[in-house]
Parts: C-alpha cells; sequence; structure tokens
C-alpha cells in the first residue's frame, strides 16, 4: 500500500458505527470482568458472554458484507477468485467456533 494512494476498505462507509459497536463490546467485557470481580451468578455471567459474542458475531457479519461487495464484487478475473477464497476461508473461522 502506498502512502501516497491509500486503499480504501470496504467499510470506510460504515467505520464510526464499527467502532462504537466494537466500544460497546468491550464496556460489555469490562462488565463482565466486574461480574466475576463481584462473583456473581455463573449463569448470569455466561449470559453476558453470549451477548458479547452475539455482538461480535454481529460485527464480523457486516465486515464479511462490505468484503463481499467491495473487495470480491470490485475484483477482476484472478483477482475476484482469489478475494472470494479469502471470503470463505474468513467464514471458515467464523463457523468454527
Amino acid at each position: 500500500m502506498n502512502p501516497i494512494d491509500p486503499v480504501t476498505r470496504g467499510y470506510a462507509a460504515t467505520k464510526d458505527q464499527l467502532i462504537s459497536r466494537l466500544n460497546r463490546v468491550e464496556g460489555q467485557v469490562r462488565g463482565v470482568t466486574g461480574m466475576v470481580e463481584q462473583e456473581r451468578y455463573c449463569i448470569d455471567v455466561l449470559t453476558q458472554i453470549s451477548a458479547i459474542q452475539a455482538a461480535l458475531d454481529k460485527v464480523a457479519l457486516g465486515l464479511l458484507d462490505d468484503h463481499a461487495h467491495h473487495c470480491v464484487i470490485g475484483a477482476t478475473g484472478a483477482e475476484q477468485a482469489e478475494k472470494t477464497q479469502e471470503l470463505m476461508a474468513a467464514v471458515g473461522r467464523l463457523v468454527r467456533r
């Protein structure tokens, strides 16, 4: 990447929204830390962890969508095949967990 001509990422248009969501997730994680420190009920902690995972999944799906529309569809020829393989590998990593 040339610093004079930076690459525009597919999520550039939603960057502020992504940062806001990630900041909320960060706050949720701090909340879970506090719950553990306070020795809160296990099920309540697990419920919050589940909410954090769902929030991260939503961020990930948004990034996948942006990648598909911006990077894969916008690519040509062999580059499109490469970007599609990257997309599918990322989907595979998300599904495996």
